[in-house]
């Protein structure tokens, strides 16, 4: 005999409703840290200033924005850097296939050694960022460039860190305007 739930039974709504906030409360922000740190997000956009200014495409910071948060689970930063792609123009291909990069030809040999040189600078207690992702990135940046590749690397593993801790809401980010 097989058992059946009455799914409008009380009880299930109850255990329905538990399971939601769990869910919600799993995910709920822990804190504004922009506002009880005003100093250090400044400081943090300065950063992001510097890089966004160093003259690195900017499509390709959005690569790199884009591969490092999925590297490290940050779904408010791959929200808001896959919103902001698709603004300035990137294809939803690209986009799709940013975590698999190496498996597809959709990519440049300097957005492979950028993506490559993300990986391994934001795994780098698992990496140590070996030579040959080094010489694979100077191939195709300069010493001024790799310094500013790797801030940018920097910079977006310190906002998924920011937006991890404090559990940043996600899908309510919308993007700024590209000329």
């Amino acid at each position: 005999m097989e058992a059946t739930i009455d799914s409008s039974a009380p009880a299930m709504d109850v255990l329905a409703d538990a399971a939601a906030a769990a869910q919600h409360a799993e995910h709920a922000p822990r804190l504004d840290y922009a506002h009880v740190a005003p100093g250090a997000v400044r400081a943090m956009y300065g950063l992001e200033q510097y890089v966004m200014g160093s003259g690195l495409e900017h499509s390709l910071l959005e690569l790199v924005k884009l591969r490092a948060s999925i590297i490290n689970g940050c779904a408010y930063c791959v929200d808001m850097h896959t919103k902001d792609a698709r603004a300035a123009g990137e294809t939803e291909q690209r986009l799709y296939a940013v975590s698999v990069w190496r498996e597809t030809p959709f990519f440049t040999p300097r957005e492979r050694a950028a993506l490559a040189w993300t990986e391994s600078v934001t795994n780098v207690s698992h990496t140590a960022v070996p030579d040959d992702a080094y010489a694979e990135v100077r191939q195709h940046f300069g010493e001024a460039e790799i310094v500013n590749l790797t801030l940018a690397v920097v910079a977006i593993n310190g906002w998924n860190r920011l937006a991890i801790s404090f559990r940043a809401p996600v899908g309510s980010y919308q993007p700024r305007r590209h000329p």
